[in-house]
């Protein structure tokens, strides 16, 4: 069976992934059929190169995508366009559908870094704010055991 898969690639501690065609019993970074793009999460937002027709093709002919490969692709809304060719809809409604997808995504990303930017101001506002100590309070406390 062919799977869609990652190879390992990269120095120790930094990883770079190829997405490759493979037979299901090569090794992981062994022997592959074809290379079909790169990955690389180290960087923010991370990085995916995919060569789509290629990827289409072995998507058509019965390759199976791992887990991970599965969900690159759908973020990349190469799984939509191959669900939506196996249906039968015309190119112009695909390229619409997948179009509508991406930019619904590429908002929902903006707002998910607008949300991590104002999280990251507010710890660091409420870092260098003044805190009430626990010595402090508990000084409060004492004074009000003796003057009873």
């Amino acid at each position: 069976m062919v799977k869609i898969r990652l190879k390992r690639m990269g120095k120790r501690h930094y990883p770079v992934y190829k997405i490759v065609a493979a037979d299901s019993r090569f090794p992981r970074d062994g022997r592959f059929i074809e290379s079909l793009g790169t990955y690389n999460p180290n960087l923010d937002p991370m990085q995916v190169t995919v060569k789509e027709p290629r990827i289409l093709y072995w998507l058509k002919v019965g390759a199976q995508p791992t887990d991970t490969v599965r969900n690159l692709l759908k973020n990349e809304g190469l799984m939509l366009k191959f669900h939506l060719e196996k249906k039968g809809n015309s190119p112009e409604i695909i390229d619409e559908m997948v179009q509508k997808f991406l930019t619904d995504k590429s908002s929902k990303n903006t707002r998910a870094a607008e949300k991590k930017a104002r999280r990251k101001q507010n710890r660091k506002a409420a870092k260098n704010a003044p805190k009430d100590t626990p010595e402090a309070a508990k000084t409060d406390t004492t004074e009000t055991a003796e003057t009873n």
